[in-house]
């Protein structure tokens, strides 16, 4: 009865929220657009998807010219690189999911893993992982993943590598706050009297009531990283030539960037779509706050 109550609170407090819902519905078509991709934006048979292949002609012959063309009913959005824009944001909105959700899913596990043990034991432990932790937050982000990607070689792989390695040191401060309040909470104690492991008093009492502004940061995170993805594309040391990226269509605009009467649409499209990507997870992480922050439900 008390999980169909809540249950009814969160759903009432989302229709009432109207960014909530615009969040919630770009999200869903996002979504969908990367479940129909197939679909929406056939590949060639037996052959990777994300690589992008030459466009081609009504008559179905390649165009190997570099020079864009525009939108027309063969190319609704236009061709850029000798690659259809359409196809590229298409597959691209699988790229943006892919890359969000593995580095948001695995930098926070790793940032939660070091901030819980931080907070919880305190001491010498604390110290040294914090000064690890100060040391990558020293190295500005963008700036970190460009070298990370220049060494390891380009490759959306290689991107997802460097951003893990660069993306969990937020979470780890947020956690080890939240975790360094709630330790000395009543419930805890208790635990700890009872003689229950630290593994078990961390994972079943303290993440619990401290994960949820880890979640909301995730969602938030989703956007910024997807951004981030697209800028390294952008500056040619991100996706490969080829691949199905926003990035990498910006990237092949970029020669044409003082004559956008020519290729505004290699701008435009994916332009919007990492725009709207972007504000869709913001809008949903705000509405997450707003469910799950206790302060926020008075």
């Amino acid at each position: 009865m008390a999980m169909k109550t809540e249950s009814r609170r969160i759903l009432k407090k989302l229709v009432k929220n109207p960014t909530a819902m615009l969040g919630i519905f770009l999200l869903v078509f996002f979504i969908i657009v990367a479940i129909l991709a197939p679909v929406l934006a056939p590949s060639e048979p037996g052959k990777d998807p994300f690589k992008m292949l030459p466009a081609k002609t009504a008559e179905g012959k390649m165009i190997w010219s570099s020079n864009p063309i525009a939108p027309d009913s063969t190319h609704p959005f236009g061709v850029i690189g000798k690659y259809d824009v359409w196809y590229g944001v298409v597959w691209g909105t699988r790229s943006a999911f892919k890359i969000g959700l593995i580095v948001s899913i695995i930098s926070s596990i790793i940032g939660i893993i070091v901030g819980s043990i931080s907070a919880y034991f305190g001491g010498w432990i604390d110290e040294i992982l914090m000064r690890i932790t100060d040391m990558f937050m020293a190295i500005p982000f963008l700036v970190a993943a460009m070298i990370m990607t220049t060494i390891l070689g380009k490759g959306l792989d290689k991107v997802t590598i460097a951003l893990i390695i660069f993306g969990w040191m937020q979470v780890a401060r947020l956690i080890r706050g939240n975790i360094l309040q709630a330790k000395e909470e009543q419930y805890v104690l208790a635990a700890k009297a009872l003689g229950i492991r630290n593994f078990w008093i961390i994972v079943k009492h303290l993440l619990p009531n401290t994960i949820f502004p880890v979640i909301v940061q995730i969602s938030m995170r989703m956007g910024s990283l997807v951004i981030t993805a697209a800028s390294l594309s952008f500056l040619g040391v991100g996706a490969e030539i080829g691949y199905a990226d926003w990035g990498t269509l910006l990237n092949y605009a970029r020669n044409y960037m003082m004559q956008l009467d020519k290729s505004w649409f290699a701008v435009v499209y994916p332009g919007i779509a990492m725009v709207l990507f972007v504000l869709a997870w913001n809008l949903v992480g705000d509405a997450l706050r707003d469910i799950f922050d206790p302060k926020m439900r008075a």
